[in-house]
């Protein structure tokens, strides 16, 4: 996790792209999981933070509105996410915690690869 900065835009990147940030001489696209989920967009703001995930074919990072901490589960603790609800491919698990349920997002999925070919097309151009 990365505190937020000011971001550099990228030009020909998906909607979903917030745009650049240089971390340490890395240039990372910034997904905005606002859009990605169709909720009420959100300006980023000092107190916001990025959450840095690493693929095998890209680094993204994530805005986020904040962070409260890492878990480690188990297998067992992880539970399928069709059997909670239909249409949640997106999903790599859902598993509880005192405050509910927790979405465990399947990062190979999140970007469409249509958006994932822009991204890289982009970043090269960039």
């Amino acid at each position: 996790m990365v505190r937020a900065a000011a971001l550099t835009p990228l030009p020909k990147a998906p909607e979903i792209v917030s745009g650049i940030l240089d971390l340490q001489g890395e240039i990372i696209p910034v997904i905005n999981l606002r859009k990605r989920f169709r909720l009420p967009e959100k300006a980023i703001g000092c107190d916001d933070q990025f959450v840095i995930a690493r693929t095998p074919k890209l680094t993204v990072a994530l805005a986020v509105d904040g962070t409260q901490g890492v878990m480690e589960l188990s297998g067992q603790a992880v539970i399928e996410p069709e059997t909670v609800v239909e249409g949640t491919g997106y999903l790599a698990g859902v598993t509880r915690n005192p405050d509910g349920l927790v979405l465990i997002h399947d990062l190979d999925t999140l970007l469409f690869p249509a958006e994932e070919e822009l991204i890289s097309q982009a970043l090269i151009k960039a």
